[in-house]
């Protein structure tokens, strides 16, 4: 038996792994027991019974924050890969390839709770009841980060620049309008609206966490725009009630819009933006049944708005 195979055959179980990345997460034993559910003298115990096989101190102790040693911080990297390593072949032995059972984590964007999450979470849950969605709204800049860490396994958000090692599969392109109620000024108006004329409009807009808000804030650099919000929101609900009921103008996706029967679209000039919607993942991810069915379905479907549907 090697020393390593010795290390592994004594002390390397998975809760040392785990109760080790407890602390240096916490940076805390008291803290990290408490998320455990262990007492602090056990999982003490249990770090130092790691460290002794090991014969390497992996914690700083000194300080009123416990943090890893050099050698803890080398460590704790492999210890992450490996657990990461282990969820994914543990997700790999419960796919079922006739997707009776299995599960699927993913997370939209806010800006696709207003006409696409619904839908195609639907769809897919009608054709594969027996898989589980966990379905999450967050940036998308948490998305990818999530996505890097293994902590999801499908992202739908916007192209662009992603970072390294995320993958993205085009799934349509969606347009930004501008859109007001029925007794706004421009209601009805078919002339393109000059670009340099949206200052003097009051606006309802969501606020700078929405990927809309990016690509309009870079339309207005590029315009030479000063936009100011009238009122800001992170809803794309509240702000279609605002612009339907009051003399407010907004932009938004096209298809949110389309889903809001008192709002209209006013053609600008240049035209608004148009990005594409995509759907992400990790590129050496484990491809489970679940996720290559959840795949099909994206590419298939075609939101309502004047496209055909999926």
């Amino acid at each position: 038996m090697t020393p390593i195979d010795h290390i592994y055959d004594r002390a390397m179980e998975l809760r040392h792994l785990r109760y080790l990345l407890a602390v240096a997460e916490h940076g805390s034993f008291t803290r990290a027991a408490e998320a455990l559910h262990l007492s602090q003298p056990t999982l003490s115990h249990q770090v130092r019974q790691l460290e002794r096989s090991l014969g390497v101190e992996l914690l700083d102790r000194t300080g009123r924050r416990v943090r890893p040693t050099d050698a803890g911080e080398a460590y704790l990297r492999h210890a992450r890969l490996a657990l990461r390593e282990l969820a994914t072949a543990e997700r790999a032995v419960q796919d079922v390839q006739d997707l009776s059972r299995g599960t699927l984590r993913l997370a939209t964007t806010p800006t696709f709770s207003a006409y696409l999450t619904g839908p195609l979470v639907a769809a897919f849950h009608a054709a594969h009841p027996g898989i589980v969605l966990d379905v999450r709204e967050v940036p998308q800049d948490r998305i990818e980060a999530e996505l890097a860490e293994d902590a999801l396994d499908l992202g739908i958000a916007f192209g662009g620049t992603h970072r390294p090692g995320i993958a993205a599969q085009p799934l349509f392109p969606e347009g930004l309008v501008l859109a007001v109620g029925p007794a706004h000024p421009l209601a009805g108006r078919r002339e393109p609206l000059p670009a340099a004329e949206l200052a003097g409009h009051p606006l309802a807009l969501l606020s700078g966490g929405f990927a809309t808000r990016r690509h309009l804030d870079a339309y207005a650099a590029e315009n030479g725009l000063a936009l100011a919000a009238a009122v800001e929101a992170a809803s794309i609900a509240v702000i279609a009630d605002l612009v339907a009921a009051g003399a407010l103008a907004s932009v938004l996706p096209d298809r949110a819009v389309r889903q809001y029967p008192d709002l209209s679209e006013v053609p600008t000039d240049p035209p608004l933006p148009t990005r594409t919607v995509v759907l992400l993942h990790r590129e050496s991810a484990y491809r489970s049944a679940a996720l290559r069915a959840f795949t099909a379905a994206a590419l298939a479907h075609v939101p309502s708005g004047g496209d055909p549907a999926g």
